[in-house]
C-alpha cells in the first residue's frame, strides 16, 4: 500500500468514526446501531495501519489480491446488515399490527361508553 493510500484510508476511517460518534451525540443514530458502525470504522482503521493483517487474511482465505478480501468481507457485512434490518422490519410490522388491533379495541370501547351515556341522557 502506498503512503498516499494509507493516509487516505486512515483519514477516511477516522472520519467514519467521528461521524458515527457525532450522529449518536445528536441522537440521529440509535446507540444499538452505532456499535456496529464504530467497530467497522475501527476495523478499517486497523487494516489501514496494519495492512499486513489484510495480506495475511487474504492468504488464509485464498484470495490472490488483498482488495478481493475486502470486497468479500464487505459483501458478507452487507448481507448480514440486510438480514438484521429484515428482522427489525418484521418485528416492527408485528408491533404495528398489534398496536392497530389494540387501538381498534380501545376505540370500540369508547364508542360503546359514549352510546350508553347518550342512551342514559335521553332515557
Amino acid at each position: 500500500m502506498t503512503l498516499r493510500q494509507k493516509v487516505f484510508t486512515i483519514v477516511a476511517s477516522v472520519g467514519i468514526i467521528i461521524t458515527i460518534v457525532e450522529l449518536v451525540r445528536r441522537r440521529r443514530l440509535a446507540e444499538e446501531y452505532s456499535f456496529l458502525w464504530i467497530v467497522t470504522g475501527l476495523l478499517l482503521l486497523v487494516l489501514s495501519v496494519r495492512f499486513d493483517f489484510l495480506v495475511s487474511l487474504s492468504r488464509f482465505i485464498g484470495a490472490e489480491v488483498p482488495t478481493n478480501s475486502l470486497f468479500i468481507f464487505a459483501l458478507i457485512f452487507l448481507v448480514l446488515l440486510c438480514l438484521h434490518f429484515s428482522l427489525k422490519f418484521s418485528q416492527m410490522t408485528n408491533q404495528i399490527k398489534n398496536l392497530a388491533q389494540e387501538l381498534s379495541l380501545i376505540q370500540m370501547k369508547i364508542e360503546e361508553k359514549q352510546e350508553s351515556g347518550n342512551k342514559e341522557k335521553s332515557g
